[in-house]
């Protein structure tokens, strides 16, 4: 399999912690686009992915795979034990319903406040900006840090005892704003210490380097 993405992009994020979680490291080539030089946008990256962002899968049938939460049902499926995505329907329904709401509450809007508020990717890429409509989604991510902390004041993972995409997507969101400089609250004392301990885990302390040639020993 191959992945297209951005080694430190917050969306290209949650398919690699998804991707060293379910131990497929040794299965997928990671191929560089560059969002600075716009490439994402360019018509052959289109027609792989016709909306234009990062990541995106391509198995061996040369099907393409975009949108991180399908290619994380995707990978997490292939062992027939799904441990990100849920296995039974209840669980399948929480994990996805918090899984969108930290897409819509944090991640997605601090998307829209780093491409409208802030320089963004660049004047080649941001050719229409909307200032106000971005501080507006900041204040709207720092809603959703407060709802989210709520929620991890009461269970040590977002959908309750176990590691999910849920989480994967809130890390995902925490990412983003660190990187656009959009700190958790300080009183938000509950989701800062289960940050903390996520940026501890293999998977996501890792995600950046996993990249890099694997090394053979002879």
């Amino acid at each position: 399999m191959k992945i297209y993405d951005w080694p430190t992009g917050p969306y290209p994020a949650r398919v690699r912690i998804a991707v060293a979680e379910k131990n497929l490291r040794s299965h997928v080539q990671f191929v560089l686009v560059d969002l600075y030089k716009g490439e994402h946008k360019k018509p052959e990256f289109l027609a792989k992915n016709y909306s234009g962002t990062l990541p995106v899968l391509e198995l061996d049938d040369r099907t393409f795979i975009g949108e991180c939460t399908a290619i994380t049902e995707y990978l997490d499926a292939l062992d027939g034990a799904p441990t990100l995505t849920g296995r039974t329907p209840r669980e399948k329904g929480v994990i996805h319903m918090m899984s969108k709401r930290a897409e819509l509450e944090l991640l997605d809007a601090i998307s829209v406040y780093f491409h409208h508020a802030t320089p963004g990717l660049g004047p080649h890429v941001e050719i229409y900006q909307n200032p106000e409509w971005g501080f507006r989604q900041r204040d709207k991510a720092l809603r959703g840090m407060h709802y989210f902390d709520g929620i991890l004041k009461k269970q040590p993972f977002v959908t309750g005892e176990a590691f999910t995409m849920a989480d994967i997507t809130l890390i995902g969101g925490l990412i983003f704003a660190g990187l656009v400089n959009v700190p958790v609250p300080v009183e938000c004392e509950a989701l800062s210490a289960w940050y903390a301990r996520m940026q501890e885990r293999p998977s996501v302390k890792n995600r950046i380097t996993m990249s890099e040639p694997i090394a053979h020993l002879d």
